[in-house]
């Protein structure tokens, strides 16, 4: 199986404070899920992570080892989810890929830091490093250089040859919204052609194999897909702290819109734009139409470059994140060059886009949500591989990945509603046909019924959930799954190849 969208190396991003906890520490697993003081009582971490996990900062318990008590829980976004061990685990149960994305973001970073200048790139060169350290660690827990189960994998042909030995490979990506400092002020970009050209080629040189071009905010490449609900008002705030415009919108009548935003009502944007059509809504204030609306920002001519530097060193592009307008022209490039390497890792795209990426030879992830059953809108896993496996391009569906979104800023897989009566039984037995009891760490024993995909452990629970809960369909996802890895490198493989 494969895990599309992973941030292992979250803990030392986004100024190295932001998060409590790391996936590995010299001083083992007291040292490296120890409590936090900025993570206890009215905190920054503690409340900042009340806004994006829903959690409660007046909570008095802030134990991590040896109780866990109080986290990890699925919602604890600022609380590290893939200690090593639970990693260990998923890959035991079936993952041999980890598409690692080295994750920064200068906005949110220095505005949790007073103002401490950020450098995005320098945050991914340090965690380039730290998954090199990651790895060394674990071979020395297991006789040396080389001999661990963790293997960090810089081609297609070294994750063949990782999988022959039944190791993890760990690839290596970045998700930021500054890539190579491509920021738009005023749509001004500020890189150069020369600027995306050094980038890519250090990337290259780092063993990266995959990009955002665009993600959380407009930037130089392009427009973004925007986040929606309250987040997405807060979000639209970096935005404008970012390129000092809030997000611009229009109609989408003739094409795949972007998400909806919270302040929508067409009398008050007619109203800011003085009457006036040709002023796009959000150019004065953001309130938005309340039809489907899409980013008036696609892609910009360094964007179509950086794309097509990409494709000549047979780089993975990441679609999610992009607006509408961004990612149709990515696949118009794409498809005239016969480009197979584009890839929907998290369910953050339009299904239209979704379909042509499939179509190209692409691949496709669903967001690790719940097998079923969830609160609010969010869509659950086997329902989205079910549209997926049945839309126009499902029988290009050669195999299927999950994006856990570990350690970012979204929440892992909440317990099922209806566990209490239709629950996980224990033991279990995992599609790669391993058999688990619960998980224990420290003086906690982890269930998914109760405790949803707490930390990245669970995910060798969530694996049999979901193939149980899709019911007669069980055996084709599961199918579907057991192929996602060898459906990943194979799009990687056609990238290559194509120059």
């Amino acid at each position: 199986m494969v895990d599309a969208h992973a941030h292992l190396t979250a803990c030392a991003g986004f100024g190295g404070d932001m998060r409590c906890g790391t996936p590995f520490a010299p001083g083992g697993i007291r040292a490296a899920l120890a409590p936090c003081d900025s993570h206890i009582g009215i905190r920054p971490g503690s409340l900042l992570e009340a806004i994006i996990g829903n959690t409660d900062p007046l909570s008095p318990d802030a134990s991590g080892w040896p109780a866990f008590s109080a986290w990890p829980r699925h919602n604890t976004l600022l609380h590290e989810q893939a200690y090593y061990q639970g990693i260990e685990r998923a890959w035991r149960a079936g993952l041999r890929v980890v598409n690692t994305l080295l994750v920064s973001n200068r906005v949110i970073t220095e505005l949790y830091d007073a103002g401490r200048p950020c450098d995005e790139m320098d945050e991914i060169r340090a965690q380039a490093r730290f998954i090199v350290d990651m790895q060394d660690y674990i071979d020395s827990l297991h006789g040396g250089p080389g001999q661990g189960w963790f293997r960090i994998a810089r081609t297609p042909a070294d994750i063949r040859s990782i999988a022959a030995q039944g190791k993890l490979a760990v690839v290596l990506g970045t998700e930021n919204s500054e890539l190579f400092g491509g920021r738009a002020i005023g749509d001004v970009a500020r890189i150069t052609t020369s600027d995306v050209d050094a980038g890519l080629d250090e990337m290259v040189a780092l063993g990266i194999c995959n990009l955002f071009p665009v993600h959380k905010f407009d930037n130089a490449f392009g427009g973004v897909r925007f986040d929606t609900g309250l987040n997405g008002a807060a979000v639209n705030v970096g935005n404008l702290l970012s390129t000092g415009h809030w997000w611009e919108v229009e109609a989408a009548v003739d094409g795949p819109p972007d998400n909806h935003q919270p302040l929508a009502d067409d009398s008050i944007a007619r109203l800011l734009s003085g009457g006036h059509s040709e002023i796009p809504a959000g150019a004065v204030a953001p309130v938005y139409p309340a039809g489907p609306i899409r980013n008036v920002r696609g892609l910009t001519d360094l964007g179509r470059y950086l794309i097509e530097g990409m494709m000549r060193r047979g780089m993975i592009i990441n679609v999610d994140h992009m607006s509408a307008k961004t990612a149709t022209a990515v696949l118009d490039i794409a498809e005239a060059a016969g480009y197979a390497g584009v890839m929907s890792a998290h369910s953050w795209s339009d299904r239209s886009v979704l379909e042509r990426t499939l179509a190209l030879g692409g691949f496709a992830a669903g967001y690790a949500n719940a097998a079923c059953c969830q609160g609010g809108n969010r869509p659950t896993y086997v329902a989205e591989w079910q549209a997926n496996r049945c839309g126009a391009s499902g029988s290009a569906l050669a195999g299927y990945g999950f994006g856990s979104d570990v350690n970012g800023f979204g929440p892992q897989a909440a317990p099922r509603l209806d566990a209490a009566t239709h629950p996980l039984p224990y033991p279990f037995t995992a599609p790669n046909g391993t058999r688990f009891d619960r998980m224990r760490m420290g003086e906690r024993t982890f269930d998914l019924n109760t405790d949803g995909v707490a930390q990245y452990g669970l995910y060798a629970d969530w694996y049999a959930d979901v193939v149980q809960v899709a019911g007669d369909a069980g055996p084709q996802l599961q199918q579907d799954m057991l192929n996602g890895a060898e459906a990943f490198v194979a799009m990687w493989e056609a990238a290559r190849a194509w120059n």
